[in-house]
């Protein structure tokens, strides 16, 4: 292969790259309107029942929570038990049903209201700050909601993203998901943010799956 001139930063061939590869991707996935999927605190639970299982468990796992909590308040009060017999088509029912009860609780705690609204006034960086003081909220998952839900510049790196950005060289073999939060949406404008996403996302599904990737 051709190698950049050294007299080229890093960094700069860096952001080449990655507006390259997303130009690349929206030829092939296409650019994408945003319309919010929940609420914050609906997306904020749709995301934590998401985690370490596949998508068709995760919505028929939040689901099966809506029919028996139609108002995310009675879930506060209800026992782990009935919450976890709710969520076990997810998976991890027993680990994710306190958990959902923490973060509810922590959130009436500081807020006095379940409503997460207000982090639309927020900058990105406060937003994503409060919602990481959560327990159990990390940078995916904060990420999500504040773009799935609030429209707001976050890039989330899930497993699909993580994999197809290493394997494209975006970022290091080693570099942590946590860490490519960072890497990934210093490359990016944060306008292009929303495509990148669903478009990795669906390359990482369709092409570059983890298991023989075509």
């Amino acid at each position: 292969m051709a190698y950049p001139p050294a007299t080229i930063p890093a960094s700069t061939l860096s952001r080449e790259v990655a507006l390259a590869i997303n130009q690349q991707l929206r030829d092939a996935y296409g650019r994408h309107q945003w319309d919010p999927r929940y609420d914050p605190l609906s997306e904020l639970i749709y995301t934590v029942l998401s985690q370490n299982t596949s998508d068709v468990n995760s919505h028929r796992a939040f689901q099966r929570l809506r029919a028996c909590f139609p108002a995310w308040e009675k879930l506060l009060d209800a026992p782990v038990e009935e919450i976890a017999a709710a969520i076990q088509p997810g998976g991890l029912a027993q680990v994710k049903a306190p958990r959902l009860k923490t973060i509810l609780a922590r959130i009436i705690e500081e807020r006095g209201t379940l409503d997460l609204s207000f982090l639309k006034d927020k900058d990105v960086s406060s937003a994503r700050e409060w919602l990481r003081g959560l327990p159990g909220v990390g940078a995916k998952t904060a990420s999500i909601v504040l773009l799935f839900s609030l429209g707001k510049p976050a890039l989330p790196v899930d497993t699909h993203v993580h994999r197809v950005t290493r394997r494209l060289g975006l970022i290091g073999e080693r570099d942590s998901a946590e860490k490519a939060h960072d890497i990934l949406e210093a490359l990016l404008p944060p306008e292009d943010y929303y495509d990148f996403h669903v478009n990795v996302l669906t390359h990482g599904r369709r092409v570059c799956t983890a298991r023989k990737p075509r």
